[in-house]
């Protein structure tokens, strides 16, 4: 396993912030790290790369001990902050040498290059990073996390503040990484963790309530839905406006997430919309709960059952 965290405990003052959460990610894939706000997200990401010591408990990171073996383990570990800070002064080609050269990377401008083609970079190399929106700032600092080829990235709201065309390049971006490298992404949301995670873990209140595969954690929940997937690009409110549906969750521009109360019903209603609209219907599963339900059950109730 790329991570394996073993009963890592975080305390401020009287305030117990990450308490007593074991779990361990995949060598490949994404995934999801969901909480609310003030879970301990943040606090164990920090502890993961090195930002924070732990009050009790290990964290591992490709084999070496976090506490024990810190330089040794950050150079396997590519960290994008939520706050992505950048020398906007710099232009992008210029920041990346820097970094690299911190890194001290052997042929440092051939793997400048190599970065700046792998997030999509190249035709802004030449800019400075201050001229930049937001989600080619955003492609910066996943450039910069990337430089020195770690096995694994730690991703802390890539998307936050992004418009929806960003947002869908990061997270197609993000998926194509995590094809050969650990990702742990955490993000607020739910379609994101839908479209490209394999695996989610949530916490509440600083403790572990899941660690699973999303389908797994939907069957737990005994929540049903309809997936559907249309050839076009439609607007929810045409879903919305069906009787039978309760929610309506986006997973991309082709595929949705229905829940109701009676599936069948929801069935029938999607085909008669798209007989109406003139819509062609790619595919139509029932499948779990929408992940935002099992979510808010999850962390307001902390009363459903999962492996840990």
């Amino acid at each position: 396993m790329s991570i394996v965290v073993q009963h890592l405990t975080k305390q401020y003052g009287q305030q117990l912030a990450v308490n007593n959460i074991s779990f361990e990610v995949a060598n490949t894939g994404i995934t999801g790290f969901l909480g609310p706000n003030g879970a301990g997200k943040s606090t164990t990401m920090k502890m993961l790369t090195g930002f924070l010591a732990p009050d009790g408990g290990t964290a591992q990171v490709a084999g070496f001990n976090m506490a024990t073996e810190a330089i040794k383990a950050k150079q396997h570990i590519g960290y994008l902050p939520e706050s992505n800070a950048l020398y906007t002064d710099m232009y992008v080609r210029e920041y990346l040498q820097f970094v690299a050269k911190i890194y001290k990377i052997a042929d440092r401008s051939k793997r400048v290059e190599q970065c700046l083609d792998e997030v999509g970079l190249a035709p802004e190399a030449n800019k400075k990073i201050g001229q930049l929106s937001k989600g080619y700032k955003q492609r910066v600092g996943l450039a910069a996390a990337l430089l020195h080829q770690p096995q694994v990235l730690i991703l802390d709201e890539p998307t936050s503040g992004l418009d929806p065309n960003q947002i869908v390049d990061i997270r197609n971006l993000i998926k194509a990484l995590g094809t050969t490298r650990t990702v742990l992404l955490s993000t607020h949301i739910m379609q994101e963790v839908e479209a490209i995670c394999n695996h989610v873990i949530i916490i509440s209140k600083g403790t572990l309530v899941a660690n699973d595969d999303l389908q797994n954690l939907r069957q737990a929940a005994g929540t049903q839905a309809l997936k559907v997937s249309f050839e076009e690009v439609l607007e929810p409110e045409w879903l919305r406006r069906l009787p039978g549906v309760s929610t309506v969750e986006r997973i991309d521009n082709h595929n949705w997430l229905l829940t109701g109360s009676n599936p069948a019903e929801l069935r029938r209603q999607v085909m008669q919309l798209a007989a109406n609209q003139a819509l062609n219907v790619a595919s139509l599963q029932n499948t779990g709960g929408s992940l935002e339900e099992i979510f808010r059950q999850l962390t307001t109730s902390q009363g459903l059952e999962t492996p840990a």
